[in-house]
């Protein structure tokens, strides 16, 4: 694993990104690390990463991870990151990857297969999550022939379901706040890092009214009285409630044998007596 490709894109004298060790070696600890960053650039992106031999591997889900188990999501493999970059969040005022970068959930992993590497080549890495928003079995399985396009995949188990975890839980598990919130937090150096007019100012500019315009759509959905649940037990609840059939109506009940004895003791009509008249028996009584 290299950082070679990571660091010929960036100018880290613009850059707040971390540069990375030179040669990238592998930590001795029990748990490995993951994160995932919710990059709004010229496209709003998740930054998938695991760790693995000193680096992180990296993907870019454009629509960002999904908990539903039907939803395959589209993972494009980009350059390898270095450790240090699993704890970023800030703004790249211009250059490769401009825009804002929020640490959208991190954890650990483990893999789920004996060899990363060999699974790696393959193209079939499946792996257990342990985040703050994302949990239990994954699937990372290549499809393109260039080796870049993946598909991240959850597993059918406890942590699935219909529930849109972006939607449901857009912002920072390092700061709490919003895309917005953390312009707000760099813009100091910010706008001391560019000229005034320069492109790459207007860009980013750009990208930032983006970001305004996102946080007014999320406030308004979150306003609306039909919106969504917000307790995923809520809606859980709910969507069986929907489909809970009708409880069977109470079978009705026999008829008492008091109430069939009743019927059985009642005077006999005329007809019946007067059949009883006609009878040979009635026609020649003995004497």
């Amino acid at each position: 694993m290299s950082l070679k490709e990571y660091r010929a894109k960036r100018n880290f004298s613009v850059s707040p990104e971390p540069q990375g060790a030179a040669t990238p070696k592998a930590r001795r600890v029990r748990e490995l690390f993951f994160c995932v960053q919710k990059h709004l650039a010229s496209h709003l992106h998740y930054d998938f990463r695991l760790e693995h031999d000193g680096v992180l591997l990296s993907w870019a889900v454009p629509k960002g991870p999904a908990l539903d188990p039907t939803v395959k999501r589209l993972a494009m493999k980009v350059e390898d990151h270095p450790i240090e970059y699993g704890d970023f969040e800030g703004v790249i005022p211009e250059g490769y990857g401009m825009g804002i970068v929020m640490l959208w959930d991190q954890g650990t992993w483990e893999p789920l297969v004996d060899d990363v590497n060999a699974a790696l080549k393959k193209g079939d890495l499946k792996l257990q999550l342990h985040g703050v928003k994302l949990k239990g079995s994954w699937a990372l399985i290549r499809t393109g022939g260039d080796g870049r396009s993946w598909l991240l995949i959850k597993h059918r188990d406890e942590w699935a379901g219909p529930l849109d975890i972006a939607t449901f839980a857009p912002l920072s598990v390092k700061s709490g706040g919003d895309l917005t919130d953390i312009v707000a937090s760099e813009s100091p150096s910010l706008w001391q890092s560019n000229r005034a007019g320069t492109a790459g100012s207007a860009g980013l500019l750009k990208i930032v009214e983006k970001a305004v315009a996102l946080k007014a759509e999320r406030d308004a959905q979150t306003a609306r009285p039909d919106a969504p649940a917000a307790d995923p037990a809520a809606r859980r609840h709910s969507s069986a409630a929907k489909t809970r059939k009708p409880a069977p109506s109470p079978a009705p009940k026999a008829p008492s044998t008091t109430a069939a004895s009743t019927k059985r003791s009642r005077p006999r009509t005329r007809a019946a007596s007067g059949r009883a008249a006609r009878s040979p028996g009635a026609k020649n009584p003995p004497r």
